[in-house]
């Protein structure tokens, strides 16, 4: 209880210390597509501050009502921006479901039938009608094979062997397109061309062509859409995936990639912004392809938090520096008894993902800003053809920097949120374009048996009643002791996250919050389809054998939390929308 108030003064000192932003600019530009100007997104000549949600598989529903439906629950919140996937690829064609391009073999064939991308113009069609902006991704670092991870163990979860029988019964009654990482992506093109590593995505020229000609066909037939927000080039890509990456492969490499495919997407598309879909990792230090050339307007007051100036570059030392006095003060703020303690048991499951070439982290910057993620946010941000910058929150997955050894493991999550969404408010004032946060989550004990990580096909806790996994603790007492914690956090811990993200990114200059993931019921369920009758793997079993639930990957908001996640996206609405 007492740790909990503790962070609670920080968080209210950090929020307090933004000023009330101003009132909506107008401006002349009264363009019908989303536009930049400074770090503020506008449409029809209005500011239009960001509040979004996810759902890749809208292209998987199986009826246009269940489109129509799913668009206008998400519209009566007042949210007007829908991520989505403009991309699903096979290595051959399906009898039943959506397919976009067949990749088999060194060619490619895109499906212009019904159920191809005359599904993805039923979205974009509706989308118009309930005034609401797609943001389309064009493919995905993330497509794992469902043998790629039986004999590997997750980090802080508990290994796939022990429950290898659970895992292939999961992967059997899993229907294709369940996963945001079953819809293809880079590996597919990797695998189909006959390459080895994961990176050749981005340097094989004949690869690079396929790709491009896709994404010709998709931009081309949408270029005077106003419903289209903006063009994703790739969810999370990095040097690393399934797919081993090679020695060669640096952060500069995928800059180079976006630098490349911004240019061929923007000859061809002047209408709309252009986006790189990253995690957000940076690389501190490390050389750019395309540095900051010119000092950012005066910023705003809004767009000072905490100590951080706006003005001040990222480095290690300051990292760093200011990592340790956050902590000081943290530690100030505990009972004189507390003081020598140290407490929280690490529950977040974080996967352990391919190596790729680490920068040297002497300094101890963390692997969120020394680029072993195998990219550089910043250096990408830079690209003069990106419109806006991108990063994602998954404490689950991810780490974001060490703890804090006087704060619990949900504070330590709550604050590294909080630390990471500020980070990139500020890269937003100083290379004055927006940065959006695309895809925010945590995983509930509710949720625990249907998450699966991204870069993976396994349900960790698939076999598990009681979601439980063992981690070791320090304390002063002892050295180390197990111990058993439930996996995931309660459903008024993920409240009271999710709403102090969205406060700090519309108090910090972050012009875009998007939650991960929508949900929707009552929809159309057809045998082998991504929504089937009595489909058992999403937690939840349908009504009858009409009905059932769009997807869950451990993210949904689906059930007991539901109302509230709404109602919280309903507040952030409110509260950009009258400001």
């Amino acid at each position: 209880m007492q740790l909990t108030k503790v962070l609670s003064l920080l968080t209210c000192a950090l929020l307090s210390s933004a000023t009330v932003p101003t009132k909506t600019v107008k401006r002349a530009d009264s363009s019908q597509f989303v536009t930049t100007q400074g770090s503020k997104f506008f449409v029809n000549g209005s500011e239009f501050p960001i509040i979004g949600t996810n759902a890749y598989w809208l292209q998987a529903l199986n009826e246009e009502q269940d489109i129509i439906n799913t668009f206008s629950n998400i519209s009566a919140l007042g949210i007007k921006v829908v991520r989505a996937w403009a991309f699903n690829d096979v290595t051959e064609i399906p009898e039943t479901g959506t397919w976009f391009q067949l990749i088999a073999n060194g060619t490619t064939s895109v499906n212009t039938g019904a159920n191809g991308l005359q599904k993805l113009d039923m979205i974009i069609k509706h989308a118009e009608s309930f005034g609401i902006y797609v943001l389309l991704t064009l493919t995905n670092n993330w497509a794992p094979l469902a043998t790629d991870n039986l004999t590997e163990s997750i980090d802080g979860l508990k290994s796939s062997v022990q429950s290898r029988a659970v895992v292939d019964t999961f992967n059997a009654s899993r229907p294709r397109n369940f996963l945001s990482n079953d819809y293809g992506g880079m590996d597919v093109y990797v695998r189909q061309f006959g390459l080895q590593n994961h990176d050749e995505f981005y340097t094989n020229q004949t690869v690079l062509n396929a790709f491009m000609n896709y994404t010709t066909q998709i931009v081309t037939r949408y270029v005077d859409s106003p419903a289209v927000l903006a063009w994703e080039l790739a969810n999370d890509a990095r040097c690393n995936s399934s797919v081993a990456a090679s020695a060669t492969c640096t952060p500069q490499t995928i800059t180079q990639w976006h630098s490349t495919v911004a240019q061929h997407i923007k000859a061809l598309d002047p209408n709309h912004l252009i986006s790189s879909g990253t995690q957000g990792f940076l690389c501190i230090g490390c050389p750019k392809l395309f540095p900051r050339q010119t000092s950012p307007s005066q910023p705003s007051a809004r767009a000072v938090v905490g100590r951080r100036s706006v003005a001040k570059p990222l480095t290690r030392e300051r990292i760093i520096q200011e990592r340790n006095e956050q902590w000081k003060k943290t530690r100030a703020l505990l009972p004189k008894s507390e003081q020598d303690k140290g407490e929280g048991i690490r529950v977040r499951g974080r996967w352990v993902s391919t190596p790729t070439k680490r920068q040297s982290d002497s300094q101890g910057v963390g692997s969120a800003f020394d680029g072993s993620q195998g990219v550089d946010s910043e250096d990408i941000l830079g690209i003069p053809q990106i419109g806006f910058g991108s990063f994602q929150l998954f404490p689950d997955q991810n780490s974001y920097g060490p703890d804090d050894p006087s704060l619990s493991a949900f504070n330590n999550t709550l604050q590294t949120g909080i630390n990471w969404i500020t980070t990139h408010g500020q890269l937003a004032q100083q290379f004055d374009k927006p940065v959006s946060l695309l895809g925010f989550g945590l995983v509930t004990q509710t949720n625990a048996p249907d998450f699966v990580p991204f870069n993976s096909t396994v349900a960790p806790f698939a076999s598990d009643t009681t979601s439980t996994v063992s981690k070791a603790s320090s304390t002063s007492s002892s050295a180390s002791a197990n111990s058993t914690q439930t996996f995931g956090v309660t459903d008024s811990e993920q409240a009271t996250a999710y709403s102090t993200w969205l406060n700090t990114g519309i108090s910090s200059g972050v012009s875009g919050l998007l939650q991960y993931q929508w949900s929707q019921g009552n929809l159309t369920a057809q045998a082998n389809t991504t929504i089937s009758p009595n489909d058992d793997t999403t937690g939840e079993s349908s009504n009858d054998d009409t009905t059932g639930e769009s997807p869950n990957d451990g993210y949904s908001i689906q059930g007991v939390g539901e109302d509230t996640v709404q109602s919280i996206l309903q507040n952030a609405v409110q509260s950009v929308s009258s400001t």
